[in-house]
């Protein structure tokens, strides 16, 4: 959560009692109701979700919410978790659900 908490204008919501951050009033990221046997990671992959369905502890998220590039991965204790990939992907969401120019403002932080 704290990589998702330092794009720009990205703040942490609790909605149905799950943890999200959210940019601009738009979840880019799911955490999940908080559990200590495991993590849950929801992110929106218009780019990198057909790739990421590949790997056994991704699936389509719910809701209908998989039919719009949403995948959530589950890893359970101990589970060896990706977590360059998951950085890379937190990124391509918050791209992919923020303000055009919060993502400019991004690059320009980066550069």
């Amino acid at each position: 959560m704290k990589l998702a908490l330092t794009y720009p204008e990205a703040y942490e919501d609790h909605p149905w009692g799950e943890n999200v951050v959210k940019v601009n009033k738009k979840i880019f990221v799911f955490f999940g109701v908080p559990q200590p046997s495991r993590l849950m990671v929801g992110v929106k992959l218009p780019d990198a979700a057909e790739f990421a369905l590949t790997f056994p502890f991704a699936e389509p998220s719910g809701y209908g919410l998989g039919k719009a590039g949403w995948v959530t991965c589950v890893f359970a204790k101990g589970d060896d978790v990706p977590v360059d990939m998951l950085e890379d992907w937190i990124d391509e969401s918050y791209r992919a659900v923020a303000p055009k120019k919060l993502v400019r403002q991004l690059d320009l932080e980066r550069a």
